[in-house]
């Protein structure tokens, strides 16, 4: 059986569904360039990986599946990924593959834990149905502006983002509008 582990940043961690985790998550993954720059359909602000100053790290679990593509499929349920985007939305590095540029330590990382695969998700940035990265300041007025349920799982989002994801957004979010990170049980 392949050792394969699911890589995260956000939603994946305190809210897994029915993806196929073993266990808990572990905070020593490989070191991620990522922000909040994706507008969600329900108004949140997500994580994604993009180009940043500062490398952190992820967080990370084992998979129960059996194989790659078994593992993919879960990925891409969990995510509510149409199938025909799970090539370029679904990350995937094999043993013997480069370390991904957004990921730049996953080769050694996953050598050094004996893992066969990883996958994670790879949406791209988004803002105001653009496939932009929009700026610290449009991220803080657009959190601003919200109201009602939109503003709730918002700052749901942002505050149950795992702590060792501080971004440079999330310290501006932070000071403008005081969501500091929650732990989630």
């Amino acid at each position: 059986m392949a050792r394969i582990a699911c890589l995260g940043w956000g939603s994946l961690i305190w809210e897994p569904k029915d993806l196929p985790v073993q266990g808990k998550w572990f905070n020593e993954g490989p070191l991620i360039s990522v922000e909040f720059a994706r507008q969600s359909n329900n108004g949140r602000i997500t994580l994604v990986l993009v180009e940043t100053e500062c490398l952190l790290h992820s967080l990370w679990a084992l998979m129960k599946t059996q194989d790659l593509p078994s593992a993919i499929e879960a990925l891409v349920v969990r995510e509510e990924i149409p199938p025909k985007n799970a090539d370029k939305h679904i990350g995937r590095w094999s043993t013997g593959q480069p370390s991904p540029k957004l990921i730049p330590t996953l080769s050694e990382w996953a050598q050094a834990n004996n893992l066969d695969h990883v996958i994670w998700t790879s949406l791209p940035p988004k803002f105001n149905k653009m496939d932009i990265i929009p700026t610290a300041e449009q991220v803080v007025e657009y959190l601003k502006k919200l109201s009602g349920e939109s503003r709730k799982v918002a700052e749901q989002y942002i505050r149950f983002a795992p702590q060792q994801i501080a971004t440079r957004y999330r310290h501006c979010i932070e000071s403008s509008l005081h969501w500091y990170p929650m732990d989630v049980d």
